[in-house]
């Protein structure tokens, strides 16, 4: 579940409500990191195909890390990574799990790097926390020419009959729209001033977890966390009893789209993309 960031000038509460669910992961770092779904190697093969480049020895900075889901698997590749991430609790979880890896605290609004620095700037599961009118000119601050900026997003693969059931529950109970906010998830929402010729790809993946594994999944959302004990429970113990109808083993069978926009930045003409070091 994603909620955009609101466009223009922000009302005081939706700003309020919107910061809200941007700062709730600290308390739930832990939960996020054992049971949030990773990303398909299909993705990272597809970005390499757009971007011309491999990921092995790119240097990438990874925005709104989190707890580094997405970032191990760049590292893992081979990528040369620096994590950009603003909450205490998820960067202590990430330093947990990766102590490896660099990590600095801040956002995409302002990035705490110096200019020309990347190959690619990575957003998983986190440009919708970021303001465009900052994120975008600042994206091409820290990237050098021919670079890559590459956002994506787990989005529920709503013509599942079984997710898109549960979709509907879930807009009931938190007022909701999730597939009119999994659409929004394109290239005008990401940059409405039009600066970046964003490329779109979906990517479907799945993946078998336990039962309790895909409750603590939703529980991790933002939506989740920012309601009421008592809802969060009721809701959950509800959807346990739905969810066993159809999987009586308790296993579940998750399926994803993954989302991801990527634009590249134009290369100085009579000059190539620099080989990375």
């Amino acid at each position: 579940m994603t909620t955009p960031a609101p466009s223009g000038p922000a009302r005081p509460a939706a700003q309020a409500a919107h910061t809200a669910r941007a700062h709730s992961f600290n308390a739930a770092a832990a939960q996020y990191a054992a049971n949030r779904p990773s990303y398909p190697p299909a993705l990272f093969d597809t970005i390499e195909e757009l971007t011309g480049r491999p990921l092995a020895g790119s240097r990438v900075v990874d925005v709104g890390a989190g707890t580094g889901i997405a970032t191990a698997r760049l590292h893992a590749r081979g990528a040369d990574v620096i994590a950009v991430e603003p909450g205490a609790g998820m960067a202590a979880e990430f330093r947990r799990t990766l102590p490896g890896v660099p990590l600095v605290r801040g956002d995409g609004n302002a990035l705490p790097l110096a200019g020309h620095c990347a190959d690619l700037l990575t957003y998983a599961q986190a440009w919708h926390w970021a303001d465009p009118a900052l994120a975008v000119p600042e994206a091409l601050r820290v990237l050098r020419p021919g670079g890559a900026l590459a956002l994506w997003w787990n989005t529920s693969a709503l013509d599942v009959p079984w997710i898109a059931a549960a979709a509907e529950r879930a807009d009931r109970h938190f007022g909701l729209n999730i597939s009119a906010e999994q659409r929004n998830l394109d290239a005008h929402a990401a940059d409405p001033a039009g600066r970046l010729d964003l490329t779109h790809r979906d990517i479907r993946w799945s993946r078998r977890v336990p039962l309790a594994t895909h409750l603590a999944n939703l529980g991790s959302h933002s939506v989740f966390l920012t309601d009421t004990e008592e809802r969060r429970a009721a809701f959950l113990a509800e959807e346990r009893r739905h969810l066993l109808t159809l999987f009586p083993d308790g296993i579940v069978e998750e399926t994803y789209d993954v989302r991801l926009l990527l634009a590249r930045t134009p290369t100085p003409v009579g000059t190539t993309t620099p080989p990375t070091a």
